[in-house]
């Protein structure tokens, strides 16, 4: 098990967190795996969770940045999370074979009130895209 809190904390949005915050880390997330060029996302599709990126990249197609990809260690879907009956801001498609940490609604709320660190990990991410999407 420690390989797997080790694996965890690897990534920034689980970094802070000790030993028993990673423990409920790994009894939310599940572990998927989705070819390159397969839709991970939709834009305007209700949230239904959070993605880690453990391996691989995504290409998020935006209305306001065009194409930005993400890599290892970050994440996407957290918009349609944090905003009550918002829906998903983006598509989302594998560039290459991934390997995610899917994260359900609920269970993301509740690790959000259970462990502050990971949406203090979230924050600054967050307001950047925020800050990209409003100078276009």
């Amino acid at each position: 098990m420690s390989d797997d809190l080790e694996r965890f904390r690897a990534l920034p949005l689980f970094a802070e967190l000790g030993d028993g915050g990673l423990r409920r880390v790994q009894s939310l997330v599940t572990e998927i795996q989705i070819p390159a060029g397969q839709v991970l996302v939709h834009a305007d599709d209700p949230g239904a969770g959070l993605f880690v990126i453990e391996e691989g990249t995504a290409l998020v197609e935006t209305h306001s940045q065009g194409v930005v990809e993400l890599g290892p260690g970050e994440f996407v879907g957290e918009l349609a999370l944090l905003v009550p009956e918002a829906t998903r801001s983006a598509r989302v498609r594998a560039k290459t074979d991934m390997r995610l940490l899917a994260i359900g609604a609920n269970d993301f709320r509740q690790l959000l009130q259970d462990e502050p660190h990971v949406a203090l990990a979230m924050l600054p991410v967050v307001a950047e895209r925020l800050w990209h999407s409003t100078r276009s």
